[in-house]
């Protein structure tokens, strides 16, 4: 069973190299009827940009997807920066009429995904001309080599029961030189996915045929990542039907966040979009979902027929009602860690490292300001956002909306929920974007911390102080500490994953929906000698 965990991380890393090599294959260039056929869909209004494209990119030479895009992103400066001297030569004329007219003429959108558009044309390869092989060669083996490795934990772990024997004398799970190779990779990817999408394009070649059955169109780098999220999710599943077998509450939970994930977060979405409806994730709530409320999506909503007013009014029920009331009856548990597809990978590609999370009292102090800071920072983005949207005007006291919607999604959409929120598992732990960053998290934190059903109750008793529930704490709490004095835990920032019950040698720990009145007793401290026990049980 060794060799064949061995022979699967072998296989693996092939798999993974291929697929990272991928991205340097390949070469690009357009024909003149490619490109002018390209400039005529897109609808650009100016010769320049024709010219200029023409000068980088219709050639026989063969570019690297690098020299291509540099020689695009430059094309497409030229031509803006050409306009803009006009702009400023007629306002320094004062001829509004022609400054006006050369606004229509500039071409906007990110430089790097201008490019893309043109490389989703221009490739030639193995990655477009053999997607299938390239498949099975990067995914394939990456997924085989996966389960191969994990698998035989079945037999070489002995008895069901969970095994973290040795977790802090690993240099994966131990914040070694494997964990921050980890990290260099997982921070590369997600850099290089979110803001230079034309180096991902062979990437989106090998994945076209399915996006074509699934959507009827050609892969973005969105569609990569929603499949490879999935993919990632269900193999890392098997190791958490594994290592939890003999726990029905988390074999069901996992099943849960992996069904959500697949069908309501990509399936779904892919197939709306193929109907020609407004793709959408229908458990996604805001404010996690930040954009909902974005000027695009309220156009596309409405102008999308009955679906689209289906859609911002779920939006809207699902926020407001639905979200609130399932917190009441079940905590924020029912969410962050059976629906949420953040936490589904946190849960499963983010559980070697569970034991990183920060239990610190300065940690917990910059949780609460950070986290309840971002929930502000959405909502008063999302305020500017409608007040702008229902007036016609650019700003609201003073907050220019555009720059604020630029501004959160760059720091909190890309930076904090994808490259550290992903990231940086391997150092500070699976969820440092549910802990210190997710808006919606904390809005459901203040539902579950006032107005809730759910608690984790101790049996102060039989605790023995081994630190087990607070070492595997990924939300960073001194479960241990509460355990200790018998005191029920109501945090605001506890998902309810059930690790801490879990990794319990004693059954200290439960999971529990019940009455509010008697949930949070802070002063019923069973170590003392004045408890009055059975006054003590019969008020709960």
């Amino acid at each position: 069973m060794k060799i064949l965990k061995q022979a699967g991380f072998v296989i693996f890393l092939i798999g993974l190299s291929i697929f990272t090599g991928t991205l340097f294959t390949g070469n690009f260039n357009l024909t003149s009827s490619e490109l002018a056929s390209f400039v005529t869909e897109k609808g650009y209004k100016n010769e320049l940009i024709l010219d200029e494209l023409t000068k980088a990119v219709v050639t026989t030479e063969e570019l690297t997807i690098f020299e291509f895009s540099n020689r695009v992103r430059k094309a497409y400066k030229t031509s803006n920066d050409h306009y803009d001297v006009l702009i400023a030569s007629f306002d320094a004329d004062k001829n509004w009429d022609k400054k006006g007219e050369q606004y229509q003429y500039k071409i906007y959108g990110k430089p790097h995904t201008l490019s893309f558009e043109l490389a989703k044309i221009a490739g030639k390869g193995p990655a477009k001309e053999h997607a299938g092989i390239l498949w099975l060669l990067t995914f394939g083996l990456g997924i085989t080599g996966a389960l191969l490795f994990i698998l035989p934990n079945f037999v070489l772990l002995g008895k069901a029961g969970i095994k973290n024997n040795g977790i802090y004398l690993e240099a994966s799970t131990n914040r070694g030189f494997i964990a921050w190779l980890v990290l260099v990779y997982l921070v590369s990817f997600y850099l290089v996915l979110y803001f230079m999408p034309d180096y991902v394009v062979n990437w989106t070649y090998i994945l076209d045929p399915i996006s074509k059955t699934l959507n009827g169109g050609l892969a973005s780098q969105w569609f990569v990542y929603g499949f490879l999220y999935c993919i990632i999710m269900l193999v890392m599943a098997s190791r958490m039907y594994i290592k939890y077998r003999h726990n029905k509450y988390q074999l069901i939970r996992t099943t849960s966040v992996l069904f959500f994930q697949i069908v309501f977060a990509f399936l779904i979405p892919e197939i709306m979009t193929s109907l020609n409806m407004p793709g959408y994730d229908f458990k996604n709530a805001f404010p996690l979902d930040y954009d909902f409320f974005f000027d695009w999506n309220l156009d596309s909503l409405r102008n999308s027929g009955g679906i689209g007013i289906f859609i911002l009014v779920w939006g809207i029920v699902l926020t407001l009602i639905i979200v609130p009331v399932m917190v009441y009856f079940f905590g924020k548990r029912w969410y962050c860690s059976w629906v949420c597809g953040c936490g589904g990978l946190a849960e499963t590609l983010g559980d070697p490292y569970r034991q990183h999370s920060d239990k610190s009292l300065n940690s917990w102090k910059l949780e609460r300001w950070l986290i309840h800071f971002v929930l502000l920072f959405s909502l008063v983005m999302t305020l500017v956002t409608l007040y702008t949207y229902f007036t016609g005007t650019d700003s609201f006291l003073g907050i220019n909306s555009q720059w604020i919607k630029d501004t959160y999604s760059f720091l909190i959409g890309s930076w904090f929920a994808g490259v550290i929120g992903t990231g940086f598992y391997p150092i500070f732990g699976n969820r440092v974007w549910c802990r210190f960053g997710c808006p919606l998290a904390a809005y459901l934190g203040f539902v579950q911390r006032f107005k809730s059903r759910f608690r984790i109750t101790t049996n102060g008793g039989q605790c023995i102080s081994c630190g087990n529930c607070s070492t595997y704490c990924e939300q960073g709490i001194d479960v241990r500490a509460y355990a200790q004095k018998g005191e029920n835990i109501v945090r605001s920032s506890c998902v309810g994953c059930g690790i801490c019950s879990a990794v319990c040698p004693r059954g200290v720990l439960k999971l529990e929906n019940g009455p509010e009145n008697g949930r949070i007793n802070p002063t019923d401290i069973l170590l003392g000698n004045d408890v009055d026990l059975m006054e003590l049980i019969n008020n709960k």
